[in-house]
């Protein structure tokens, strides 16, 4: 026979299994397209395993956290256009928007390899 206390307790375990509703986590205000871009790259540079995956996704998490979308999105750009060739390129690698952008973006990568690898 079960009791009302048991079958309070099996309740409250399976309300406990539920995803809440509404429930997101610290990249919430990241497009889902970047969290999966950053993801995808982790992992190609951290193994393609399921360790990877829970790793590179507490990173972005982490990143999210200290740094607003918006500013992490200015960051990639420099970093990205840094990249190309040409005399254009030493704007988004010289100037102090993109240092100041790149420097941001380092700190939260840093804070994240210390909480998440």
């Amino acid at each position: 026979m079960i009791t009302s206390a048991r079958l309070a307790g099996f309740a409250f375990c399976m309300a406990a299994l539920i995803p809440t509703a509404g429930w997101a986590g610290p990249a919430a205000d990241y497009p889902t397209e970047a969290v999966v871009d950053y993801v995808l790259g982790c992992m190609q540079s951290n193994g393609q395993t399921r360790q990877a995956l829970e790793r590179c996704s507490c990173s972005i998490d982490v990143i999210a956290s200290i740094i607003p979308y918006e500013r992490y999105e200015t960051a990639e750009t420099f970093r990205r256009m840094a990249l190309t060739t040409g005399e254009a390129s030493s704007l988004f690698r010289e100037t102090a928007p993109a240092r100041a952008a790149g420097s941001d973006l380092r700190r939260a990568q840093a804070e994240a390899d210390i909480r998440c690898f």
